[in-house]
């Protein structure tokens, strides 16, 4: 399954290096927050965002009738680097979409010119189902990533269990109290900068309900993830986690590990978002690895 329209916009001019945001699973490409978008352009890159298939304004499909998997979300970041006429683009990664950047630094290492990637875990490590597991209550074997927080658990159990919600207010009021969890404790939440973010995410999507369609695609092929070939990556590479984050605490030490010259870096306060407070310390981190 190919032939899905895949929405984008670019930042800078045309002739500074490029920066290529990938975000996270069932997630806009505005989640790369205006202000932080400015700050790389303004520090002399060509920034391209998106939108996921099935998210946003990039096209849905019925998943029964034209079903695809993670391999088909990865060979998009392929699509969106031609579409802007990119052979190599910096890679920029958050949650899950740190998979695909690190799994296409592997596969295609020539289009991958550094590699970052933030609140993400490690190509091939399983993550989700470790996940999967602690939703469940299940053992973890050994060996396994480290799990969720507790209030990461338990949140997504109760979200499990309750209803839909009934209208508008109630579905942006659910996808707010998300973003709090996954802000972390680290600093403040800004109720308000939040409803203003859920609305236009919620305003801008073709169809809210079909970001479903990314698990369908990962039960499709669960073992979606080479395993043990992250020492294969070449691009240079910074891996960044918060001192908050709730979903994937630990994971980044553990990229850093297995990719050679890896450098890690632990944001204070930072939990599993991109809040304003940190923008300025990502920003100069993110132009100081892409400098050419």
């Amino acid at each position: 399954m190919q032939n899905v329209n895949i929405w984008s916009e670019e930042f800078g001019a045309e002739t500074d290096a490029p920066i290529l945001l990938i975000m996270g699973s069932m997630s806009q490409g505005i989640l790369w927050p205006d202000e932080f978008v400015g700050r790389l352009s303004a520090g002399g890159r060509r920034v391209i965002r998106y939108d996921h298939r099935d998210t946003g304004m990039s096209g849905t499909v019925d998943f029964a009738a034209q079903p695809y998997t993670w391999d088909d979300i990865k060979n998009d970041v392929y699509r969106v680097m031609d579409d802007h006429g990119l052979a190599s683009a910096h890679l920029v990664c958050h949650s899950a979409g740190g998979l695909l950047g690190q799994f296409a630094a592997v596969e295609r290492p020539e289009r991958v010119r550094s590699l970052t990637v933030i609140g993400s875990s490690p190509l091939g490590g399983g993550e989700g189902q470790v996940i999967m597991r602690a939703l469940m209550g299940q053992p973890q074997p050994e060996g396994s990533l480290p799990e969720p927080a507790p209030e990461f658990v338990d949140f997504y159990r109760r979200l499990m269990a309750a209803p839909p919600p009934a209208d508008r207010r109630a579905r942006i009021d659910g996808m707010i109290a998300e973003q709090r969890l996954l802000h972390g404790t680290g600093l403040p939440f800004d109720e308000d900068a939040a409803r203003r973010l859920q609305e236009r995410i919620y305003d801008r999507a073709r169809d809210l309900s079909a970001v479903a369609n990314h698990r369908l695609a990962a039960m499709a092929k669960p073992d979606f993830e080479p395993v043990g070939v992250l020492h294969q990556v070449k691009a240079p590479t910074l891996v960044i986690e918060g001192s908050h984050e709730p979903a994937k605490p630990g994971h980044s030490a553990i990229i850093a590990e297995q990719i050679p010259g890896a450098r890690l870096m632990i944001v204070a306060g930072m939990g599993h978002t991109l809040p304003p407070e940190v923008h300025e310390e990502l920003a100069a981190a993110i132009l100081a690895h892409t400098a050419e």
